[in-house]
């Protein structure tokens, strides 16, 4: 099982200087590529400083000159917010300036937030439908002279602008959850990205069934692949993982307040919960966090992680995106690097 990292530049609050998150995200990016991890994974937010990340494209092209041999990955493109001949085009831009390096996730978007902003009325079903009818075309772009008659774009004869180095594309990931994802990403020759959330066992495991099951029905004509994003934290020991399952409960809290879409939000920053208001969430709790996340010593972690490579995961994604310290985060991937990746080389 291939290991990477999953990582946005994030925001808890207003005084953190944007300029010194995104330093820092390099830095975790620059830990990554010398420590060996097969990809670094960034994704698409509009207007929300919980997860700054206006373009990964910009963010990879930088990442790109200062690593050597990590794979790029978006984690992910938001389908609705982009014109097939657009993101064909920057897609294969950055395929050619990252050396063949680019992986392509796709996503229908998940927060009624940013649909409210840059696509008023657009529904999750509706996002869905664009993702299905946006994949497709933008493989046909890669072709070359290619014209849409859709029902959501629709343009004459078109050539994708350049063309991306990598032939006959950089591999294409679907963000699925439920059947009928999996199987257009299978039916589309797509691999699949998949995240529990703070969810445990059980939804690991079905993730995993609904890929299998899809590909035995459908045979696609290449082998494809599955990976899974979890956040995850490396400790020193209980105590430690005990204070990691702490935040992490916090960042799901906020996660979940955003994806609510209920709270008052000021200069891209939701109204700060209390912490009366988390341990009054019964829907999150660190016990949960501790229990279904990766989330122990370098040794707990690697047990967990057996798990996943023997339900048939070939990648795992460390997301780092926490609440937590700078400090913290770069401990953890280091032990992560050192005490858990040579189990798996």
């Amino acid at each position: 099982m291939k290991l990477s990292l999953f990582v946005h530049m994030e925001r808890t609050l207003p005084e953190e200087s944007q300029q010194k998150l995104y330093e820092e995200m390099l830095q975790l990016c620059e830990i990554a590529d010398r420590g060996g991890m097969h990809a670094i994974w960034t994704g698409e937010h509009h207007g929300m400083n919980f997860t700054i990340a206006p373009n990964p494209f910009i963010n990879l092209v930088d990442i790109a000159h200062r690593t050597s041999r990590v794979r790029l990955g978006t984690g992910t493109i938001i389908a609705p917010f982009n014109h097939p001949i657009r993101l064909a085009g920057e897609a294969a831009m950055t395929d050619i300036i990252t050396d063949g390096r680019l992986e392509l996730g796709i996503a229908r978007g998940a927060y009624s937030y940013e649909y409210e902003r840059l696509m008023p009325g657009l529904t999750a079903w509706d996002a869905g439908q664009r993702m299905r009818e946006l994949i497709p075309a933008v493989k046909q772009l890669w072709q070359g002279d290619y014209a849409h008659q859709g029902e959501y774009w629709s343009f004459p004869s078109t050539t994708s602008s350049p063309l991306p180095k990598q032939q006959p594309h950089p591999p294409i990931w679907v963000a699925a959850r439920d059947p009928n994802s999996h199987e257009f990403a299978v039916k589309n020759g797509c691999n699949v990205q998949v995240t529990p959330l703070h969810q445990g066992e059980e939804e690991i495991v079905r993730l995993v069934t609904c890929f299998k099951e899809t590909c035995q029905r459908i045979k696609p004509e290449q082998p494809l692949k599955i990976m899974l994003l979890q956040h995850g934290y490396v400790a020193e020991d209980e105590a430690d993982a005990q204070q990691a399952a702490v935040e992490f409960n916090r960042f799901y809290n906020y996660f979940g307040a955003w994806f609510k879409n209920e709270r008052p939000v000021s200069q891209g920053m939701l109204q700060p919960l209390s912490d009366e208001e988390i341990a009054a969430n019964s829907y999150y709790s660190p016990q949960a966090m501790r229990q279904n996340l990766a989330i122990g010593t370098a040794n707990e972690v690697i047990a967990r992680l057996k798990k996943y490579q023997d339900l048939g995961y070939e990648e795992f994604a460390l997301w780092i995106d926490s609440g937590m310290s700078f400090e913290r985060k770069k401990a953890s991937l280091e032990r992560f690097i050192n005490g858990v990746m040579p189990e798996f080389h």
